[in-house]
């Protein structure tokens, strides 16, 4: 009976034209111009809304698992079983990490200009599993491997096996481009910016969605890699194959549940047009009355899946290209955008200039971030890792604590923080997202100074002890001292990183919104660099005139406290910077 209801009520929008009953149908629909997966506008008891996320949240939190279960012990698969040295392995590592990083710029243009979120996420899971599968094989097939050492003699892999390893980690790297930045930006369609309630539960989705990501973190952490260790890696690689495998079954279940955004076409090309166009106008003066820039006079912009938006007085030289002159009545310009522009597509251009600023004040978070791969171990090395007489924690196992900091400060943010904050701010999803990401910013500044002073503890043991020049004694202080830094870490993440995916979706132009996530996600490869930059510099400091250093490779004789010092001080002066672009930014207006 009810979908006999639904139907009689359609057909009864579309047989009647009174303004009452046009109303009516106005609120079946959504108003944010989606689509379901067969092109008609999208119904709101249909489709989307939490309906349609457990499909979405089931592919993220497999695709993680499948990608973790790669990358956290792919540095000891390239040493133990491809027989490369450290240094080759880790820049091969490093290489690959930061190759995933990038490729989500390709994904985003790519599912912006020409495919749509759904169809670049199918396309490019698709390259995904076939780069799992060639990985899986070339750890299976005794002929696609070198073989085992014998002593201390370990055979070289051949080209043609680093050829078929490769290229099946590449086409992972190529895969995740297309599924990164699309993921969270396409769970958030599901629900209508237009809506209030809807919109409530999009601040939600994100906090689920990066809870997630942390469950497959987990797995992959604990169980994938006893597994490699343990069991062998045909069916270490084997496991995150069928899991990715599972991920795109749940995506693709989902289907007749999904609302589509349409392609806008290429966002890169937009932004060029508005320069080129305001540059012909230079010498023109801006009408102070913006109602006599152009726009076209439809209910919706000229670019298609994005709503109008609002003229802002910000970035004035800008507004030259949306100039109506008359060289543009007579040659009758108004649909070529290299001469004139909509104010929606100026709009666009002034929405990047003004987030740039916060965009860049997540680099040093994620600079901080990666600590927890990188000085965080280090430190836990010359710990004491022993549990009773015979069971020892491998440092980097601790990261692990990261992971149950977010799995349990998601649900006290969603459940606790945000309905009681929200009585307070009068705000529906408690604090702004810009408020949210900041006070991530100072929680990681906490992180950093507990890290400096479990390390001036560390070292004062060491001294005690007399084990300042003992590299290969551990000090005797437990590594769980560790565990308050890396659970502040955890809770910086889901202020900050899960604020970011809120804000960038929120206030990137309606047709960029792919592009958005994968500048935010190119925040945390900039932050390895950035904190590969300042080992650099501090080692360069503190090692003139045959000083020994901060960092050295006996830390009890160093001061890795500096160091943290440093990135504390380093994200308070972030934090500052952040606090005036954040005062200053105007916030999207969207018709």
């Amino acid at each position: 009976m009810e979908v006999h209801g639904t139907w009689i009520r359609r057909f009864f929008c579309l047989t009647q034209f009174n303004i009452s009953t046009f109303q009516d149908c106005e609120e079946e629909y959504t108003g944010d111009g989606s689509v379901d997966f067969w092109g008609r506008p999208s119904v709101k008891e249909n489709t989307g809304n939490w309906r349609a996320c457990p499909f979405i949240l089931g592919n993220e939190c497999c695709e993680r698992l499948a990608y973790y279960g790669i990358n956290t012990n792919l540095v000891t698969y390239l040493t133990k079983r491809l027989h490369q040295g450290n240094a080759a392995a880790a820049k091969s590592v490093t290489t690959w990490a930061g190759t995933c990083y990038l490729t989500p710029l390709l994904g985003a243009v790519l599912a912006d200009a020409y495919f749509g979120r759904y169809w670049t996420i199918a396309a490019f899971s698709t390259i995904y599993f076939i780069g799992m599968t060639t990985l899986t094989l070339s750890a299976s097939v005794s002929s696609l491997k070198p073989p085992s050492c014998v002593g201390s003699v370990c055979p070289a892999a051949s080209m043609g096996q680093y050829a078929v390893f490769f290229l099946g980690l590449y086409l992972i790297a190529l895969g995740t481009g297309g599924i990164k930045p699309c993921v969270s930006s396409f769970g958030a369609d599901q629900f209508d910016d237009t809506d209030a309630k809807e919109k409530k539960k999009k601040g939600s989705f994100f906090n689920w969605f990066y809870f997630s990501i942390n469950v497959g973190a987990l797995v992959s952490s604990s169980v994938l890699v006893w597994v490699q260790d343990n069991v062998g890696w045909g069916w270490g690689f084997a496991i995150p194959t069928v899991f990715m495998g599972l991920a795109i079954g749940s995506f693709f279940s989902g289907t007749p549940l999904y609302r589509l955004q349409k392609p806008g076409g290429s966002p890169v090309t937009r932004m060029c047009q508005v320069v080129v166009a305001s540059l012909r106008k230079l010498r023109k003066k801006v009408p102070h009355d913006h109602s006599h820039l152009y726009e076209v006079q439809d209910r919706n912009s000229a670019i298609q899946g994005s709503r109008k938006l609002e003229h802002t007085d910000e970035f004035k030289c800008l507004d030259k290209a949306a100039i109506i002159t008359d060289d543009d009545v007579r040659k009758n310009e108004f649909s070529n955008p290299w001469r004139l522009c909509t104010v929606t597509q100026v709009e666009e251009l002034k929405i990047l200039l003004r987030m740039f600023p916060i965009w860049a004040t997540g680099i040093v978070f994620a600079a901080v971030y990666s600590q927890i791969s990188t000085m965080f171990v280090e430190q836990g090395m010359t710990l004491d890792t022993s549990i009773g007489s015979n069971f020892h924690i491998p440092p980097a196992s601790l990261s692990v604590f990261d992971v149950l900091s977010v799995m349990v400060w998601v649900p006290v943010y969603d459940r606790l923080i945000v309905p009681i904050v929200s009585k307070y701010t009068k705000r529906e999803r408690g604090f702004t997202e810009l408020q949210r990401m900041g006070i991530g910013l100072v929680i990681s500044i906490l992180a950093m100074v507990a890290a400096a002073l479990v390390e001036i503890r560390r070292l004062s043991i060491a001294k005690a002890y007399d084990l300042v020049h003992d590299e290969g004694t551990p000090i005797p202080m437990s590594i769980f001292w560790q565990i308050p830094q890396y659970f502040l870490v955890g809770a910086s993440e889901v202020f900050t990183f899960v604020g970011q995916l809120e804000f960038f979706y929120d206030q990137s132009p309606d047709a960029m919104r792919s592009l958005c996530s994968a500048l935010s996600l190119l925040t945390t490869a900039l932050g390895n660099y950035l904190s590969s930059l300042i080992v650099t510099v501090v080692m360069y400091a503190t090692t003139k005139g045959g000083n020994i250093g901060w960092i050295p490779d006996n830390l009890n004789e160093g001061h890795l406290d500096y160091y943290f010092w440093v990135l504390a001080s380093l994200s308070l002066l972030n934090l500052l910077v952040y606090i005036s672009c954040a005062h200053r930014y105007k916030y999207k207006k969207a018709s």
